[in-house]
């Protein structure tokens, strides 16, 4: 059995605004119901990565964004999550808004960050590929 075949495909997008805040979700479900995280979802059956990624963040935040680089993987439970630094798409308006499975969005700053519950992991894995809040 393959990694892959063991573990249920998710992405993540990593997104800053213009000022370096981070964009954070409060998970409406499990896992990490009322914890904040990353934005993203499961891969849909044939759809890339990236495809996924702009799909979830559309559906959790109302943002559009352009993927780029994979800043890291990590595994929780049975969901292996790549999580990819993200753009906002040319001419959108970086103010989100809470849809799908996320309870509330928002950018948020350092302090608004280390004030926040966050997902067990996040900050480490953030912490380690030079994604957090940089405001």
């Amino acid at each position: 059995m393959t990694d892959s075949s063991r573990h249920v495909a998710c992405v993540g997008g990593i997104v800053f605004d213009p000022d370096g805040r981070l964009l954070l979700v409060r998970r409406a479900n499990e896992p990490g119901r009322g914890m904040w995280s990353v934005p993203g979802g499961r891969v849909e059956p044939g759809e890339s990565e990236h495809a996924a990624v702009v799909r979830e963040l559309a559906e959790e935040t109302g943002l559009a964004v352009v993927p780029g680089a994979l800043a890291g993987v990590v595994h929780r439970g049975p969901y292996r999550i790549a999580d990819y630094v993200c753009t906002l798409a040319p001419g959108s308006a970086p103010v989100p808004r809470a849809g799908d499975d996320a309870a509330d969005a928002r950018f948020v700053d350092r302090a608004a960050y280390d004030a926040l519950p966050v997902v067990a992991g996040l900050t480490e894995a953030l912490g380690g590929w030079g994604c957090l809040p940089r405001a």
